[in-house]
């Protein structure tokens, strides 16, 4: 019988844990935050990620235990997320999971970060199958029919960059800061007429794929048309240094960040519902840190509506990299009698799940 899971996610740039319960209760899910750490350098850096996780992962894990009122005698196993992500963040998570499922001698489980999200909405919501499920994040922007839990196909994804990481860009062009979807998010708000017609890769394409780096050129060669950084620097990263926009300039970057967004909530949006109507499915579920987007989110809620398709989405703090959806799919596991040795390793590339 299984009382009580501890659950660690290590993935990016989230140190977070969670313990369920047997029935599938969160009892507690504790999240750290690295954006501070980041966002001095406009993105994720892996080194730091590792070095954050290995300083906040006892006193993390030892938040969600407090929280949950149990004790680490209490548990009956440990689910940590083996891939796909960055290896050494990875490590850390699972390094410790394998030390304290020894020293417990308990069973321990690996599970796949994106199964993870893709179950995420069924921590609030009550979830049909199947259905069309996308994880739209920094590091991913898949498409999966999802015919029963951890059992998807994958049948769409990015061809280049993730969603996350053209808004990251994009943001970072238009010297805005970091998280890019955050900010673009913010600065776009109330601006309905921006007046710039961007393009919509892979848009009118027969499959699911998506393709951001087109958008995201187009959006420099924008930026560089308009001169609206005098001292525009494309160095060997392709990506300028921090600078001021030209006088009167300021004006063209909220408009600018709003076109971005409208064009890259209209691919994601078109793309995932044709993958419903072409499977002749009633549901959409999206999970990741970009589906926390409202601009996204009522996108999809108003297409979905004209079309009969039911749409559901986690609340924004399930979106985000969490230790609560790593749970209940390793709860799964433990069900299933799926354990992992203590030669676990991680996978930094995983689509398959």
């Amino acid at each position: 019988m299984i009382k009580a899971l501890l659950a660690i996610e290590t993935s990016c740039d989230e140190t977070a844990a969670a313990v369920v319960d047997g029935g599938g209760r969160i009892l507690s899910d504790v999240v750290a935050s690295q954006v501070a750490d980041h966002a001095v350098f406009g993105g994720v850096v892996p080194e730091i990620a590792s070095r954050r996780h290995v300083e906040l992962i006892q006193p993390v894990v030892d938040e969600a235990l407090q929280a949950s009122g149990l004790k680490l005698h209490d548990l009956s196993g440990i689910a940590v997320t083996q891939g796909p992500g960055l290896v050494g963040a990875l490590l850390v998570g699972i390094s410790y999971a394998k030390a304290l499922a020894y020293g417990l001698k308990i069973p321990l489980c690996g599970i796949n970060h994106l199964d993870g999200h893709l179950g995420a909405a069924a921590i609030e919501h009550e979830l049909t199958y199947p259905h069309i499920g996308m994880v739209v994040s920094g590091g991913h922007t898949s498409l999966y029919r999802v015919n029963a839990p951890g059992k998807m196909g994958l049948i769409g994804q990015t061809m280049d960059d993730a969603a996350g990481e053209a808004f990251d860009k994009v943001a970072k062009l238009l010297n805005l800061g970091y998280p890019g979807g955050v900010v673009i998010e913010k600065i776009s708000q109330g601006i309905t007429e921006h007046g710039f017609e961007l393009p919509r890769p892979m848009l009118k394409e027969d499959n699911y794929d998506f393709s951001f780096s087109g958008l995201k050129t187009a959006i420099l060669n924008l930026v560089v048309r308009l001169k609206i950084f005098p001292d525009l620097d494309l160095s060997f990263s392709g990506m300028p240094r921090k600078r001021e926009p030209a006088p009167g300039m300021e004006a063209y970057i909220p408009r600018i960040a709003a076109a971005f967004q409208e064009a890259a909530c209209d691919v994601l949006a078109t793309k995932a519902l044709k993958a419903v109507q072409d499977h002749q499915l009633d549901l959409l579920v999206i999970s990741g840190g970009v589906a926390c987007n409202t601009a996204l989110r009522e996108t999809i809620r108003e297409r979905a509506d004209r079309m009969g398709v039911r749409f559901v989405a986690p609340s924004k703090k399930y979106c985000t990299d969490n230790a609560a959806m790593i749970g209940l799919a390793g709860l799964r596991h433990f069900k299933e009698g799926r354990y992992a040795g203590l030669d676990l390793n991680a996978v930094s590339r995983w689509d398959s799940v």
